[in-house]
């Protein structure tokens, strides 16, 4: 059996970059140089795009246009370009969303992360991101690609670097500080812990919860009990009219996300509910895909930028 080689999905790349954005010409070529190399000979990731919403991030839907995540690693968590207030968005600083909450910028540029890859800068940190003890190191490979790369258009990494660069860490721990006050505080989250109170965890500790999951995709609708398993919530009808009118509420706050189309989120003991949103996935209804037609009169009354269609409805 052939030695695993890193996952690269171009399109998925191009298409986490915020709309009008295009992805550097240096990660395009970086994704060509890493094609069929041995996984783990410069560090332990894939190549691949994703949006915030799906980054270990609370409620990150509304940070879509915030970063261009392009690089997976196997814990689940992400790095990619950070668009933050006040930052040159033609060379935005390059962070790490770690999936134990660790918020750091990892490099001042791209060619700055790729000049720590090749000089294996991540051993103490971040680790995923060195090379696997098992495999071949290539990182000569790289740091002699990276030369005669920026070299052809008249760059060193170095030239590239900035200390003056913003809080990255302090921006997160604000962010998920403001959205669980927001949602603490939302009176339709108020009003469906309200009506899901025979739902409340019999525990008392602040993390014990009840979670549930929504599905609404045009006139489908799907409510259920998610642990153990989907199971039948029988307020679901009860509910729908809530969830819609949130549902309309969040598209007319930000227009260009469009509308969501599954939301789980958990009762907690103090009857607080903390959503997420999915605005990509199609999800299923009574166990079958959402039909594409309701899909399309969603987006018809709520259009996306083109770059942010979910792939199975283009």
């Amino acid at each position: 059996m052939s030695d695993p080689i890193y996952c690269i999905d171009v399109d998925s790349i191009r298409r986490a970059f915020p709309p009008g954005t295009e992805a550097p010409p240096l990660l395009l070529d970086f994704a060509g140089w890493l094609e069929g190399r041995p996984w783990g000979s410069v560090g332990c990731f894939d190549l691949r795009g994703q949006f915030a919403d799906t980054a270990p991030l609370f409620d990150s839907s509304p940070l879509r246009d915030k970063f261009a995540l392009f690089m997976r690693l196997p814990d689940g968590s992400a790095v990619g370009a950070w668009y933050g207030e006040g930052l040159d968005s033609a060379d935005p600083p390059i962070v790490g969303l770690g999936s134990e909450g660790e918020y750091d910028i990892l490099a001042p540029s791209l060619p700055w992360l790729i000049a720590k890859l090749a000089a294996q800068e991540f051993e103490h940190s971040w680790h995923d991101l060195a090379p696997h003890d098992d495999v071949e190191c290539q990182m000569v490979e790289l740091a002699l690609w990276l030369k005669q790369r920026l070299a052809d258009v008249g760059l060193t990494p170095l030239e590239q670097a900035s200390s003056r660069l913003p809080d990255f860490r302090g921006f997160m721990a604000k962010w998920s500080r403001d959205r669980e006050e927001y949602w603490s505080n939302h009176p339709m989250m108020a009003e469906l812990g309200w009506r899901l109170a025979a739902h409340l965890p019999k525990g008392k500790n602040p993390w014990d919860k009840t979670s549930f999951e929504v599905a609404i995709v045009g006139a489908q609708y799907q409510a259920r009990l998610n642990w153990p398993g989907p199971r039948p919530l029988k307020e679901a009808k009860a509910i729908e009219p809530l969830l819609r009118e949130l549902r309309d509420d969040m598209r007319r706050a930000q227009p260009e996300l469009g509308l969501w189309y599954s939301m789980v989120f958990g009762l907690y003991a103090d009857g607080r509910v903390m959503p997420r949103f999915d605005y990509d996935e199609r999800p299923t209804i009574e166990d079958v895909p959402a039909e594409l037609s309701e899909a399309k009169a969603d987006l018809a009354r709520a259009p996306r930028p083109e770059r942010w269609v979910p792939t199975w409805l283009a």
